[in-house]
């Protein structure tokens, strides 16, 4: 057998529990494929009697064929497929579910569209608002949490209980279930079921789980059932790579495991074959740093490669430039642009790296949706004072920006035709106190038509009074002020190398063309550099790594309040820095947005003595 120890031990093992902590490059795959094989050849186990979970429907699908290829058949019937995949088939039995019965993650976008519409809520970017919200109705769902008692991230306790009780009674009243029902009613269904419990647990005799770190509460409990009662569960995962929790994901599990079953043999893949030895013993000393983690000494199979580097730079524009050298460096090697990737922790981390490439004509993909910036309402808001400014206002623009911040005129003063400070005042020629708001308006209007974009923005900000805006607006519809001010904080700086504002709208139409460009290529494989967040990454690997702004407040993210928290950030550095097959370059700025940052912890634990 072409197996370490480990590997071989892992494949072996026969009956009973057992827990496999697989690092990044060990080769988990191969082992679970090989131990498949051998339940069937040596333990002369049924192949039907196999269960194999997954969280993707492409890790079950690569599953299944590395197996048919390993035994040299077309078909084996050992049941591969994802936990919702799993369970509902279940309850497809039970209750003769179709198609009918499912709520399409169309419908469901479309139905929370709806509520939230009906809330009158302003979100930055709407996809991914309504994203995060569909995934808090997963967490109080999978966690089973009294919807009184949960803390939404997103928007306000009542507004996010007022979405769900109207999203459950829709949902209900379509008579259907979506995506996390599928586990809810599973659940309910065998313990109110015994005799359906037994038929499923005579089925599958002997259960493997892998990306175990990322499993949940239900999903777990559902499984001990299944698994009783000879407890022949395999579950492969590393709890150094759990960075899921915001989506309900427990890594707790993990170490309850061993509670939950004693006799557990625990087996470690232990030599990483994919990244050079530099990159794994540096990777090490920043997640040995976590308290809350099963010890490994995890061995690099390859040599010590280049040394990792760490580059300081002014700020994100010269980040995007140093980094844009680097990969045309290693293209010029050789490296192809879909083996280099740029990871970062936040969209709005991308958008100078975005511009810099689609300046220098460099090929680049993404692997997810990225909000442009200059679709938020705060950039929307700062366009329409431009175009007053310039003169292309329209009565869209009075009407968008004339309350922010307040002056107190009312919607009715430009109820008919066009729209002007003339038109404003004559509908409020008997208040005198109003005659002197308008006039101020009108005054910083034309003082504006004179700056440029940055100076402008500034001027906005701090002497129209748009500041003091969003902080009243943070407040009335309890939203954090601190992301308002960044995306601000964000245009504002993007801003800078424009002369006029002519120049900077004109930049801002290429740029969003460029990423409705991107968004439609983004579903088909195509050439070129790999954008992503860190989360996105996992999985993955690449020769050529770069991660990021690597600051404090984005990695870790200033979100990150607990040591919990905390320790799921140094999770997810460290999944960026396994990605790096043979290169790993990390960023970090000294100013953003203007002010002071220093680099993220994590920099520092690479420099610390171990």
């Amino acid at each position: 057998m072409g197996f370490n120890q480990a590997q071989k031990k892992a494949v072996l093992h026969e009956t009973g529990p057992c827990q496999v902590l697989a690092g990044p490059g060990s080769g988990k795959t191969l082992t679970i494929v090989n131990r498949i094989k051998y339940l069937i050849e040596q333990y002369h186990v049924r192949p039907e009697e196999i269960l194999v979970v997954t969280f993707t429907r492409f890790a079950a699908a690569e599953m299944k064929t590395r197996l048919c290829s390993l035994m040299g058949k077309q078909d084996i019937p050992v049941t591969a497929g994802t936990f919702h995949g799993i369970y509902y088939g279940i309850l497809k039995w039970a209750y003769r579910f179709g198609p009918q019965n499912i709520l399409s993650e169309e419908e469901k976008y479309q139905l929370l569209r709806h509520i939230t519409e009906r809330q009158e809520m302003e979100v930055f970017d709407e996809e991914d608002f309504l994203k995060d919200i569909a995934q808090e109705i997963g967490k109080v769902k999978n966690n089973r949490i009294n919807i009184e008692e949960f803390v939404s991230e997103k928007c306000s306790a009542q507004a996010f209980r007022d979405i769900y009780g109207e999203y459950e009674k829709h949902r209900k009243a379509l008579r259907k279930i979506d995506f996390d029902d599928m586990l809810c009613v599973c659940y309910d269904l065998l313990v109110s079921r015994p005799d359906v419990l037994l038929m499923w647990q005579k089925k599958f005799k002997y259960i493997l789980v892998d990306e175990f770190q990322d499993i949940n509460r239900v999903q777990y409990d559902i499984l001990r059932m299944l698994a009783l009662p000879e407890n022949n569960l395999f579950v492969v995962g590393d709890d150094d790579q759990a960075i899921y929790g915001f989506r309900g994901a427990d890594p707790e599990i993990m170490f309850q495991f061993l509670q939950d079953y004693p006799e557990t043999e625990q087996i470690v893949l232990d030599v990483n074959y994919r990244s050079t030895s530099n990159i794994v013993r540096n990777s090490l000393k920043v997640i040995g740093n976590n308290e809350k983690r099963f010890e490994k000494k995890i061995e690099a199979f390859r040599e010590k490669g280049e040394f990792l580097h760490v580059q300081e730079v002014k700020d994100s524009v010269e980040e995007a430039q140093y980094v844009a050298d680097e990969i045309e460096k290693r293209m010029d090697r050789g490296v192809a642009p879909e083996d280099i990737a740029v990871l970062f922790r936040i969209h709005t981390d991308a958008r100078p790296m975005v511009e810099e490439l689609l300046r220098r004509k460099l090929p680049f993909q993404m692997k997810e949706h990225l909000p442009n910036i200059y679709d938020h309402f705060t950039a929307q808001d700062i366009r329409a004072y431009f175009r007053l400014a310039i003169g292309e206002g329209v009565r869209q623009d009075f009407l968008r920006v004339m309350n922010r911040p307040k002056r107190y005129i009312g919607r009715d003063s430009l109820a008919e035709g066009g729209a002007s400070f003339e038109k404003i005042r004559n509908f409020y020629c008997d208040k005198d106190w109003m005659q002197d708001r308008i006039d101020q308006f009108e005054w910083d209007v034309k003082m504006l038509s004179r700056m440029a974009p940055y100076a402008g923005i500034q001027y906005i900000r701090k002497r129209i009074g748009y500041d003091d805006f969003l902080r009243d607006y943070a407040y009335e519809n309890k939203v954090d002020r601190g992301e308002l001010n960044e995306v601000l904080a964000e245009i504002e700086e993007a801003a800078k190398p424009f002369a006029t504002v002519q120049e900077w709208f004109l930049h801002v139409e290429e740029y969003t063309g460029a990423l409705r460009l991107k968004e439609r290529q983004r579903t088909a494989p195509r050439n070129g550099i790999r954008l992503m967040t860190l989360h996105a990454a996992k999985g993955l690997e690449y020769d050529t790594v770069f991660l990021i702004g690597a600051n404090e407040g984005r990695m870790p993210y200033k979100k990150a309040r607990t040591d919990k928290e905390t320790e799921e950030e140094r999770r997810l550095f460290y999944v960026g820095m396994t990605r790096a097959k043979e290169v790993l370059k990390i960023c970090y700025v000294t100013t953003k947005n203007g002010k002071e940052t220093s680099p993220s912890r994590f920099v520092d634990e690479l420099f610390s003595e171990q």
